[in-house]
């Protein structure tokens, strides 16, 4: 499929990665509001695929700054690895800058 916008892949994924995560975090904070109100909440399910679909930053910031889901193992090993793994494919679509 051409690029007909002409707009880098690897400009694009950051700035995708880089909305994504401001979701995720938007959203921690939310829930943690949420949680100290007795409202309805975001499933842990759902926090966890915003993570792992590009908001993994986002998540491991809002779990820091909102004191939010820092007790459960899981939560970091899926954001810190999914962060890991946004970070290889940035930088693989990166060295093909021409």
């Amino acid at each position: 499929m051409p690029n007909t916008l002409n707009i880098n892949p690897a400009v694009f994924f950051a700035l995708y990665l880089l909305a994504t995560s401001l979701a995720t975090f938007i959203l921690y904070g939310a829930d943690k509001r949420r949680s100290r109100g007795g409202k309805w909440r975001i499933s842990e399910k759902k926090l966890l695929w915003l993570g792992i679909l590009g908001g993994a930053a986002g998540g491991l910031v809002g779990m820091k700054v909102f004191h939010h889901k820092t007790r459960h193992r899981r939560f970091w090993v899926i954001n810190i690895f999914s962060l890991i793994i946004h970070t290889l494919i940035l930088a693989a679509l990166a060295s093909n800058i021409r």
